[in-house]
């Protein structure tokens, strides 16, 4: 997408220009000669009724112009907008002008702006709102519809600065573009989406984006001692993979974080088997992959000056004559021993061996993101994300970077009290499924069990990685949940070396 700054609005050219609405829209900034550009018909569209109502959203036909139609956007009272409600504002506004297929619009920055909100601000939110809200899975349909169109340009009607809010909009894109992708990733079926499938699309990423790259295979995972990856694959016939990105900003490589993702590309419970109504969208087990790899991804484009390690264990988890079972027993990459007390607590097995391989790396600190327990969605419901953490400081940064993307955290408590349910075993160190009560803060903490002290924040996506039908920021089906708040996280953490 081709970003284009106009200072003068009798020269903004587009197919549609989108125009935020306040109440008293006189009060908006240049307003009196931006109406001008329209004869006064604004004056009077206004007049027969447009609604300022938060997220209203109506198009006319300008009947005249190089401008063709306008698309006014509700945002309520101009003093209380936030980035979320202008974010949301923009998303809605992609959603029409992909039902439209507009392939060059503008933007009326002004109409956007407030004293919380600048130009820079609202390019950023335009671009990454518009980005998300275009998104649609392009499905296997034989009888497809019209392929969608992509837009071309984005125009930015401002007197702001053309450098500043050209580079703001850049990023913003890059946000939007990289969710999009996870979002895909989450969509596509476990037939298509195998476990090596994931692994050449990370090798891709890492072609791109010149990170250094490492697959390892079953055989490699075998000699090193991956002893949960390992048994969560017995009953496939697809191979497992771990997948190691690493992005150095440095040569030494000093102070990695690790972003940890759970990839299981299909999970059937195994012997723990789901109930026919729970295995449908199990496809989507790979959330955590998915975010990880959209957050490089941003990394990739943006480089900031921070070392990152990516780490993803991929397999699915299937019934067959060799799958695992409970009452197994399981040695870790750790050494740690594992009691098997349910197979359809797999994603904290992946994650334990990938948290030790992140540590074996080198990381000082590690976040490991999955679509781990339906205990999370109990707990907050389906728009939030649950968190675990080890370390407030860590966490607090951490908050930050979720507070300026939007994205919904909520940390629940790992006690003492849990810890010793999770080590609670007649044969092993641990036992992998203490109960069904505190599901999600044991699922999370039994992964915190193979970081060692190291700082670490678990999130449990479960709820927050798919949508159940069409939302503010996109459509049905994956949500790219967490790619734009872990590497906002990358970037805090670049500003504080």
């Amino acid at each position: 997408m081709e970003f284009k700054i106009v200072n003068d609005a009798a020269a903004c050219e587009a197919d549609i220009l989108v125009v935020g609405l306040t109440r008293h829209p006189e009060n908006t900034k240049n307003w009196q000669d931006f109406s001008e550009r329209f004869n006064g018909k604004l004056e009077d569209w206004i007049k027969q009724g447009l609604s300022f109502d938060l997220n209203s959203i109506v198009a006319y036909p300008t009947l005249s112009g190089s401008i063709q139609r306008v698309l006014f956007v509700g945002l309520d009272d101009r003093k209380k907008l936030t980035e979320d409600i202008v974010r949301t504002a923009f998303a809605l506004a992609g959603k029409e002008l992909a039902k439209k297929k507009i392939r060059h619009a503008a933007v009326y920055l002004d109409s956007f702006q407030n004293d919380a909100v600048n130009a820079e601000n609202a390019a950023y939110l335009a671009a990454e709102g518009i980005t998300m809200g275009t998104y649609s899975f392009d499905d296997y349909k034989t009888s497809s519809n019209e392929a969608d169109v992509e837009m071309e340009t984005l125009s930015f009607l401002t007197d702001g600065n053309e450098d500043e809010v050209s580079a703001s909009a850049f990023i913003g894109h890059v946000f939007g573009q990289s969710v999009n992708e996870a979002r895909t990733l989450v969509n596509m079926p476990g037939n298509l989406l195998t476990a090596t499938m994931l692994a050449d699309y990370a090798q891709e990423l890492g072609d791109t984006y010149g990170f250094e790259t490492e697959i390892l295979g079953k055989a490699e995972m075998e000699e090193l001692g991956m002893g949960a990856i390992l048994a969560v694959n017995q009953g496939s016939v697809e191979e497992p993979r771990l997948i190691v990105l690493k992005y150095k900003a440095t040569d030494g490589f000093e102070d990695p974080l690790a972003l940890v993702g759970k990839g299981i590309t299909f999970d059937t419970g195994g012997y723990s088997l789901k109930p026919k109504d729970g295995i449908v969208g199990m496809k989507g087990d790979m959330g955590g992959a998915a975010a990880v790899l959209g957050a490089m991804k941003i990394i990739g484009e943006l480089q900031p000056e921070k070392n990152v390690v990516a780490v993803i264990a991929s397999t699915d988890n299937m019934v067959s004559g060799n799958a695992f079972k409970p009452d197994d027993v399981i040695t870790s990459l750790s050494g740690k021993t594992i009691e098997i007390l349910n197979t359809d607590a797999e994603g904290r097995l992946v994650l334990a061996d990938s948290v030790t391989y992140a540590k074996q790396l080198g990381a000082t600190k590690i976040v490991d993101v999955a679509t781990l327990t339906g205990g999370v969605i109990v707990a907050l419901g389906n728009d939030k994300t649950g968190a675990l953490a080890n370390d407030d400081a860590f966490f607090d940064l951490f908050m930050g970077a979720a507070k300026e993307t939007g994205e919904f955290v909520w940390r629940l408590p790992l006690t003492e009290s849990d810890k010793k349910r999770i080590r609670k075993s007649d044969v092993a160190d641990l036992n992998n499924s203490p109960g069904r009560d505190g599901h999600m803060i044991f699922g999370g903490g039994f992964v915190g069990e193979f970081t060692e002290g190291t700082p670490w924040i678990h999130l449990d996506i479960a709820g927050t990685s798919h949508a159940a039908s069409q939302h503010d920021l996109g459509p049905q089906g994956g949500t790219g949940a967490m790619v734009r708040t872990l590497a906002m996280l990358v970037e805090k953490m670049a500003e504080q070396q």
